[in-house]
């Protein structure tokens, strides 16, 4: 039959049972592209552990924004074998590195990137980076660290699938995970100090999405994001 060869594709398939699996890990977006098939149970998994779908191209590469990104691993003995992404412009340079420090002795790891110094840099670049890294599935969950907080939280929710939360005690910390399944805490480098900074964090961490009637909510906040992404797209 003359020299016409077939190639079949394979395609990439996600099961309920990988959503499944990925929410336990704490990863909360799986990425889907055209030659990813998703079972209709997966979908519906999705939805009940909200775990995001992501359709389309991936976030940028976390280096168009910054220099680099260093992983910083903590001993053996502690590993819990989840990522944390960690960022901070000059103003939260000081604390990011108490805040690295603690985080390795917790056992996580630490996908560090930057800034480097307490030379004056944008915020936004930073804060992306520690999105893209969320997001993208590449971190369980991220910290973002400027003067004051706010402005960092501004720029990470610009980025689908990210809840940023800037909190300052540990009621804010605790609330914006098990009501709003916050997956990045921005600090103030500048209106905290290392110790309530770290108690902050601490609560933050140790607190689950409660679900429930939380779950519907945070669903319609989903809605709210995909509605205007399919906007932009057009």
């Amino acid at each position: 039959m003359g020299g016409w060869k077939i190639i079949l594709m394979a395609k990439k398939l996600i099961t309920e049972a990988d959503v499944l699996s990925a929410a336990r890990s704490g990863i909360k977006v799986l990425s889907v592209d055209d030659n990813t098939v998703v079972t209709p149970s997966a979908r519906d998994a999705a939805r009940r552990m909200n775990v995001v779908l992501t359709e389309g191209s991936a976030a940028p590469a976390v280096t168009s924004f910054v220099d680099s990104v260093s992983i910083h691993t903590p001993p053996k003995s502690k590993e819990r074998r989840i990522v944390i992404a960690l960022g901070a412009d000059h103003g939260g340079y000081s604390l990011k590195e108490s805040v690295k420090k603690y985080l390795l002795e917790e056992g996580y790891t630490v996908a560090d990137v930057g800034t480097h110094s307490e030379q004056s840099c944008d915020y936004p670049d930073f804060a992306y980076a520690v999105a893209a890294l969320v997001s993208s599935g590449q971190a369980s969950q991220g910290i973002m660290i400027d003067a004051v907080g706010m402005a960092s939280a501004i720029v990470c929710n610009k980025v689908p699938g990210i809840r940023a939360v800037a909190a300052y005690n540990e009621f804010v910390a605790r609330s914006s995970r098990e009501h709003n399944d916050a997956n990045i805490l921005t600090l103030g480098g500048r209106v905290m100090g290392v110790e309530s900074a770290k108690s902050v964090l601490a609560a933050w961490l140790a607190t689950w999405f409660g679900g429930g009637r939380h779950q519907a909510r945070v669903r319609k906040i989903q809605e709210i994001e995909e509605k205007f992404s399919k906007r932009g797209s057009h």
